[in-house]
């Protein structure tokens, strides 16, 4: 098994370090542009091994796609960072333009490898690999709802006084502050509902908490988080090689379920060896079905800045 995570920056060498540690792959490639960066977060990797126990061999490489070949998935991490007084279509613009590169790159080596996307705008970003690079919808996957599912069940564990590891629950729709949907409805303790232990002004609180989740860390660091995203992401790639038909959140090409054509979203699936193989039907009410919707539109909004590039 080889895995390829392009983009060496935090997010990339977390989830890169977290594959490493997890034994996922035989063989780990880091890619990023920048003259040596990525060898030397490699290295890094490296020489935890000798401390952690793990045999998976890491290698960097400076923008030499040939090291990825044979790659069974690959994760996409470039891009850029929205900057004060950035626009929405500027950082589309830019991040668009790497990531296409990346995956056209990526497939000219390992054209049968599964795509996991964490840049952002990461609903956009989905959107645009699966239009570019031809690939069976089910070999595209976003990773961000199984990062906002995670904050999710973090504020619930907070209000709630109880371990994490007990939750499930599960956030749809887009990728941001806006767009995301926490189904606090279907969230469960041990499977209780969490509804029944929480006051609606908890539950709101904790739905408006995870929505800012991002903002949140951003505000408090003054940069965009990495341990979680870069976590999300190795769980992702591990639900793929393990074949473990986990049921996660992920970013994926909608055709006609819960309503939608022509846009990635995040929805409930189950994940394997064939990356996306099911989607899963969760029963929408009519105000869950408004705002999934709402957030439909937003993110169609976004995409249709492609068309202009």
């Amino acid at each position: 098994m080889k895995i390829t995570v392009v983009g060496a920056g935090a997010v990339g060498a977390t989830c890169a370090d977290n594959i490493a540690r997890k034994e996922l792959a035989t063989e780990l490639v880091l890619l990023d542009i920048r003259e040596g960066f990525a060898e030397g977060k490699a290295l890094d990797i490296t020489q935890t091994a000798a401390l952690l126990g793990f045999d998976t061999k890491v290698v960097g490489s400076t923008n030499d796609y040939s090291k990825t070949a044979g790659s069974d998935v690959v994760v996409i991490t470039s891009g850029l960072p929205r900057k004060p007084g950035m626009t929405r279509e500027e950082l589309i613009g830019t991040n668009a333009n790497i990531v296409k590169s990346v995956a056209e790159n990526i497939l000219k080596f390992s054209p049968d490898a599964i795509i996991v996307v964490i840049s952002n705008p990461m609903d956009t970003m989905t959107y645009l690999a699966l239009q570019s690079t031809g690939l069976p919808k089910n070999k595209i996957i976003g990773m961000g709802g199984i990062l906002d599912s995670a904050r999710f069940k973090t504020y619930l564990s907070l209000a709630l006084g109880s371990n994490p590891t007990d939750l499930n629950a599960i956030v749809v729709g887009g990728h941001g502050d806006t767009t995301m949907i926490p189904l606090i409805r279907y969230a469960t303790w041990n499977s209780a509902p969490v509804t029944d232990f929480l006051t609606e002004e908890q539950q709101a609180k904790v739905v408006a908490d995870t929505m800012v989740g991002g903002a949140t860390l951003t505000k408090l660091i003054g940069t965009s988080a990495w341990y979680a995203p870069g976590a999300a992401g190795a769980a992702l790639v591990e639900a793929i090689v393990r074949d473990e038909k986990k049921l996660f959140s992920c970013c994926v090409a909608l055709d006609g379920e819960y309503g939608q054509h022509d846009i990635c979203l995040g929805v409930p699936v189950i994940i394997g060896k064939n990356g996306v193989e099911k989607i899963i039907d969760y029963k929408l009410n009519e105000t869950e079905q408004a705002a999934f919707n709402k957030s439909a539109d937003a993110v169609r909004s976004m995409n249709d800045v492609l068309k202009t590039l």
